[in-house]
């Protein structure tokens, strides 16, 4: 029987991180710096997950991959191959540098790899918010212009927030989170990132962040991505997004109710926001789970619960 995967967080500092992952997920962190990311699941040369349940416990998801890739990802996919997503959680207590992701059509000639990623807000301070997405009639040198100025902002859409909001953020897209998000990110096997403008602020080593002008024009230059838009929808289930790199439905369940995936349909990745599931084995608030296409599973919920549950990644 194919158990789900387990990982060990990787936590990142970030100069705009906290320390809410401990007080709002019950984590242990590292140290007393500013932890900006956890990244729950990760197949990337500088940074491994570490599975922790079953019969690969203790290996990394590239050991495991590299045996198992099938039974995992499914038949048709090469051993060698990264597994195609990565999953972070992110503790934005001040905001995040205005920045861009580089397109597909650009990216190899810039040195980078694309990434799209939608964020699932968990938990928003009041007056928090994400900009996102270049205001109508802003073009790239009326942009390059305005960071001159010091008034860039002012041209980027402002998404105010709140707790279950999401939102689709495509490679080519403006974008910046601000001070007072809990949000759950998952998005392609990227770690690429041109900045454009960090407010004044330095690093966690004293000195300026770099920025990457040149590269985050020409991927706004490829861009082909309208504005996002904050996806808010009651009810049990939902569709939060759908791309061509993934798609991530949010189910609602109560005390008792069930979800199940048959094997040998596709490989799937389960994250609890809130509640707790049974499978047998407990699966918490803030878990981050990766179900193998060969096997089936069943999750009752232990008390009310929201999970997203990300597909048809294999294809990407």
């Amino acid at each position: 029987m194919t158990p789900f995967l387990s990982f060990k967080p990787v936590y990142q500092e970030r100069v705009w991180g906290g320390r809410a992952l401990a007080t709002f997920l019950g984590r242990k962190l590292p140290g007393s710096l500013p932890i900006g990311e956890s990244w729950e699941m990760v197949d990337r040369p500088e940074a491994q997950s570490v599975v922790t349940n079953g019969p690969w416990e203790g290996q990394t998801l590239r050991e495991v991959m590299a045996v198992h890739a099938a039974e995992i990802m499914g038949p048709a996919w090469p051993m060698e191959r990264p597994f195609p997503i990565l999953v972070k959680w992110l503790d934005c207590r001040e905001r995040l540098s205005l920045q861009v992701h580089p397109p597909a059509a650009v990216a190899a000639r810039l040195g980078g790899e694309p990434k799209t990623e939608n964020w699932y807000v968990a938990r928003a301070e009041p007056g928090a918010a994400v900009l996102a997405g270049l205001k109508p009639g802003v073009d790239v040198a009326r942009f390059r212009a305005a960071l001159k100025d010091n008034t860039a902002e002012s041209l980027v859409h402002r998404l105010p927030t709140v707790a279950g909001d999401s939102i689709l953020i495509h490679s080519g897209v403006m974008h910046a989170i601000d001070g007072g998000n809990l949000i759950l990110e998952i998005q392609q096997n990227s770690d690429t990132t041109y900045r454009v403008y960090d407010w004044g602020r330095m690093g966690l080593d004293g000195k300026p962040r770099a920025m990457h002008l040149e590269q985050s024009m020409a991927s706004l230059e490829a861009n082909t991505a309208a504005a996002p838009q904050l996806v808010r929808t009651p009810g049990k289930l939902a569709v939060l997004a759908e791309c061509r790199e993934f798609r991530i439905t949010r189910h609602r369940l109560a005390r008792g109710e069930r979800l199940a995936f048959a094997a040998g349909e596709q490989a799937r990745i389960l994250s609890l926001i809130e509640g707790s599931l049974e499978a047998g084995a407990a699966v918490g608030a803030g878990d981050n789970i990766l179900l193998p296409q060969a096997g089936s599973f069943t999750f009752t919920a232990q008390d009310a619960a929201i999970v997203l549950v990300t597909e048809n990644f294999g294809r990407a």
